[in-house]
């Protein structure tokens, strides 16, 4: 399995849950080959940390691609700065349930 690691920032009285914006790249997420699932956190001042995971690299390269439109279409308009990549790599320890 691999990891994305993402920090984004929204205004801080955007609700992200509630957008349909988001909720709409989230779909667009899950119809990808080979997604495993998300994880967003709030840390505070609109700042989001998220870790998307995938079945394998090339899943995690090619979903990079192919919905790069889609983040700009749907969430670059929202964000109070652009999104950071921080890494990606293989996982080494899973123990979700």
């Amino acid at each position: 399995m691999y990891a994305v690691f993402r920090e984004t920032t929204y205004s801080s009285d955007f609700e992200i849950r509630e957008s349909p914006e988001f909720e709409e790249f989230q779909r667009a997420h899950a119809e990808r080959p080979g997604y495993k699932g998300s994880i967003v956190a709030a840390i505070g001042g609109g700042r989001y940390l998220t870790v998307t995971l995938w079945e394998t690299a090339e899943d995690m390269n090619a979903a990079r691609e192919s919905l790069g439109p889609v983040v700009g279409r749907l969430l670059d308009p929202l964000m109070a700065s652009p999104s950071r990549l921080l890494g990606t790599g293989e996982v080494m320890i899973d123990d979700l349930t």
